[in-house]
């Protein structure tokens, strides 16, 4: 990235308007959701596979500044189960059309030489394999995978800290986010077929004070405490897919806006629109009439490298770039 603009500093408001490249300052963007809802608006099922820009500082293979983002969105649904089948369906014939090809068998057999090279053990070639491949398998079964929400998701972690199966560094509480150790217990004991190392497990409904704006409610009467959302959990990777039924009521989309803090309390004697900002545009999908609608972003890299048995997920990336880390 370089500078476009002299620094600020040495420039007057008027100067500073005149000087950027679109007027005033813009960022690159972390989804494409909001620009997907509008088009979902005309074409009922959209999606993009696009460069996605992350300034979180997770130093950690499963984390990078850039990465692709494959985001559907969904028209006329008001059925989270909907969006879910959704990945479930396009995930499994993803993983169904690799276990058949001949570059499926190609991985299965350098992961297995990778793994050989590391222990020398009799049979760990084999035994690498037939891991790699119960990993696809664990994806492809014809049982629906395995759903809870995120209230019994707390319940069965605190449940295995009490039994002293598994410790934590983070306390498991309700209405803290699941970390990263959290889902990967869950993945590893509840998903999958019971054998191996797991397998998916969607956790749906989580706490509203946790999760975006833009969420709708899990009653519409607003009388609960967790928004119709889901993240796809698996063995190893944690999160893969986030996603929710998004929030399509004008009124109660900008209430939620001035909740967390994305916009100022109405002015006296102001009207709505003149308060909403950069938003204005997305809100507005609502004001003229709306549908009910959901979607989801799925990461890219984050498949790949779970499906080639990649531990590093910037192995997978051509020119990896992360905290600190932008030299290409």
């Amino acid at each position: 990235m370089t500078r476009t603009s002299p620094p600020s500093s040495a420039l007057s408001p008027a100067q500073k308007e005149k000087d950027h490249f679109f007027r005033y300052p813009k960022y690159l963007t972390v989804s494409s959701q909001l620009h997907l809802e509008c088009f979902a608006h005309a074409v009922p099922k959209v999606w993009t596979l696009s460069p996605t820009f992350r300034a979180e500082k997770s130093d950690t293979n499963r984390h990078l500044s850039e990465f692709y983002m494959l985001e559907v969105e969904v028209a006329f649904t008001n059925s989270l189960e909907d969006v879910m089948s959704v990945v479930e369906d396009m995930t499994r014939y993803l993983v169904s059309g690799l276990a058949e090809s001949r570059i499926g068998k190609e991985i299965a057999d350098i992961h297995a030489s990778r793994s050989a090279e590391e222990t020398t053990a009799d049979g760990e070639k084999t035994e690498a394999q037939e891991g790699l491949k119960m990993r696809w398998e664990s994806l492809l079964t014809p049982s629906r995978w395995t759903r809870m929400t995120y209230t019994q998701a707390i319940k069965h972690l605190s449940h295995a800290v009490a039994q002293g199966e598994v410790k934590f560094v983070f306390e498991p509480i309700w209405g803290s986010a699941l970390q990263a150790e959290h889902e990967k217990f869950l993945a590893g004991k509840f998903g999958g077929s019971g054998r191996g190392e797991g397998g998916p497990v969607f956790v749906t409904d989580y706490p509203t004070s946790i999760k975006p704006f833009y969420m709708l409610p899990t009653t519409l009467d607003g009388s609960a405490e967790t928004v119709a959302c889901f993240d796809l959990l698996l063995p190893h990777v944690g999160e893969l897919v986030g996603g929710s039924l998004r929030e399509h009521r004008y009124e109660n989309l900008v209430e939620k806006m001035r909740a967390f803090g994305l916009v100022p309390p109405p002015a006296e004697g102001a009207g709505t629109e003149e308060e909403l900002g950069g938003l204005k545009w997305y809100a507005e999908l609502r004001k003229w009439g709306s549908v009910s609608h959901g979607g989801f972003g799925m990461g890219y890299d984050r498949l790949l490298a779970y499906l080639a048995g990649i531990k590093d997920i910037r192995e997978v990336v051509g020119f990896p770039r992360w905290r600190g880390r932008c030299d290409c």
